[in-house]
């Protein structure tokens, strides 16, 4: 089985660096592209542009896998992005890590400052 949700993201916000042990795929519905940071179990940080501008390499939907730390911010000031999440087999709330900051930090210090930046 899967689950599936959507949300509103806004520019104020976003959705700090976490980590679950499904793939998780990201649907873009609306409004602002979103950034999507990921720092894979190796330490490499990728940051993907989800979006419906293809000509500039923006994707409507990206897969993280599992165990990947994660996190999520709109792309434009002022602004939102719709978007939706699917994670197969289901989340569960036992499946689920946040970021302490300061150990993800010790872990890949290469990162720290979009770290800071996306963590609580």
């Amino acid at each position: 089985y899967c689950t599936a949700i959507y949300f509103l993201l806004t520019s104020e916000n976003f959705s700090a660096f976490h980590r679950i042990k499904q793939d998780e795929i990201w649907h873009f519905y609306e409004g602002s592209p979103l950034y999507v940071h990921v720092i894979d179990p190796s330490g490499k940080y990728t940051r993907h542009e989800v979006g419906l501008d293809f000509a500039n390499g923006q994707t409507p939907q990206l897969v993280v896998p599992a165990s990947h730390w994660f996190a999520s911010s709109v792309k434009d000031m002022d602004s939102y992005s719709l978007v939706g999440c699917t994670v197969a087999p289901g989340f569960d709330f036992d499946d689920f890590e946040l970021a302490d900051r300061q150990e993800l930090i010790n872990k890949f210090p290469n990162h720290q400052d979009i770290i800071k930046k996306l963590t609580r």
